[in-house]
């Protein structure tokens, strides 16, 4: 593979750089104080929907999805580099480009595998940012590591489906402004492991559809929120069903591979942000007669970080190459192990961070709190580590 990156995507890092250093970066302690205002981080602030209609205007909108109808069309090996830079401000850049999870899953799914009358109830203002959605996959009662645990039930009953179970981690389906949920469910209990499951569409309004938390992270809340929802019996028209009973399996596997990749480019960014922050630290702060960058430790721990960065750089850019070349289903061992080193590379950057500049690291005077609590969830969402170790295990131990 050629690492240069094409006219295109240099085209676009250097717009998306104006627009973080003129836009994104001196909205975030306006953002801040708006949310506190506003008392939560639930719906978007004043501030983002601004950063939102400057992004549309600049054509830094959808940038994620490889179809060109719907955006510029770049491949995943061009838009790695902008989701790093757009990881640098987790909060605000990928909502404002509409370049944030779980949309830019749940439009890839309807784009993939919806109906012309899916995609143009739910795709089409989920492209305008006119709405948010949800993505309910993960249930509080069970191991949902391992699928076959998923208790919700999807049972057709003449031209609808009933949907019953509780849900929760569903990601942005605190705020009004989200308008349908993904729900993956047991429409076949009696099927083979791979078919027992569904996907359909459900308009957050439908009777029965009870949110009932938010769920936080170390005590943050973030931006749309994590909500616990119950779906009591909930009765949609069967024309809501995504790509047909039993294909829910295959809809998640198509689903979070791509989600894999953005997480872990968005991590990249997240750990050169903190990489930074950490060498500015210790080149102003004196201790012992002099600038922590002359402290051995710390200058192992800045090698360390820069080193850990571009290994991790390195294989998610040749992941998102054979996604490109081979796609998603050849690219899986590589997926899994992106999933699992990026993560944990940007929480030891992270920490390290955070250690150098002392009791300011774990305050909010800066964004590295913040960060790591972001940062700790990717170990466990999409797919805890230890279920991407025993992919990549198998796939070795299965080779000839």
């Amino acid at each position: 593979m050629d690492f240069s990156h094409s006219e295109r995507t240099r085209e676009y890092l250097d717009r998306l750089g104006a627009f973080m250093e003129g836009h994104v970066y001196p909205a975030e302690p306006v953002h801040a104080q708006q949310a506190d205002e506003q008392g939560g981080r639930t719906e978007a602030t004043p501030i983002l929907q601004t950063l939102k209609r400057e992004a549309k205007d600049q054509g830094l909108w959808n940038l994620f999805l490889p179809d060109a109808e719907y955006g510029p069309g770049l491949a995943y090996v061009e838009y790695a580099p902008l989701a790093e830079m757009m990881g640098r401000s987790i909060e605000l850049a990928p909502e404002a480009t509409n370049c944030s999870a779980p949309d830019t899953g749940n439009m890839e799914v309807i784009h993939e595998f919806g109906t012309d009358e899916q995609k143009e109830r739910w795709l089409a203002p989920l492209l305008d940012g006119e709405i948010r959605s949800c993505f309910s996959m993960t249930e509080p009662d069970v191991a949902s590591s391992d699928p076959r645990n998923l208790k919700t039930s999807i049972i057709g009953d003449g031209d609808e489906y009933v949907i019953d179970g509780t849900k929760w981690w569903s990601t942005g389906g605190i705020s009004t402004d989200c308008k349908v949920a993904i729900v993956m469910g047991v429409s076949r209990p009696e099927a083979p492991p791979k078919e027992r499951y569904s996907m359909i569409l459900v308009p957050m309004d439908s009777e029965g559809v009870e949110v009932v938390r938010d769920l936080p992270v170390f005590g943050y809340h973030d931006r749309g929120g994590h909500a616990e929802i119950r779906y009591n019996q909930v009765r949609v028209e069967a024309s809501n069903l995504i790509a047909g009973e039993g294909a829910g399996y295959m809809i998640a596997q198509a689903r979070l591979g791509p989600g894999r990749i953005h997480h872990s480019m968005r991590s990249i960014g997240m750990a050169e942000r903190a990489f930074d922050l950490m060498v500015a630290r210790a080149k102003q702060r004196t201790a012992f007669g002099g600038p922590l960058a002359e402290q051995g430790v710390v200058q192992d721990w800045i090698a360390e970080a820069r080193w850990r960065i571009d290994q991790a750089r390195l294989l998610v850019l040749y992941t998102a190459w054979l996604l490109d070349t081979v796609g998603n289903r050849e690219a899986r061992r590589e997926i899994s192990a992106i999933k699992v080193v990026a993560p944990r590379m940007m929480l030891w950057v992270l920490d390290k961070a955070i250690q150098i500049h002392g009791g300011a690291g774990v305050s909010d005077d800066t964004p590295l709190a913040r960060m790591w609590a972001h940062g700790r969830t990717l170990r466990i969402a999409d797919g805890p580590d230890e279920v991407h170790q025993m992919v990549i295990a198998r796939k070795e131990i299965g080779k000839d």
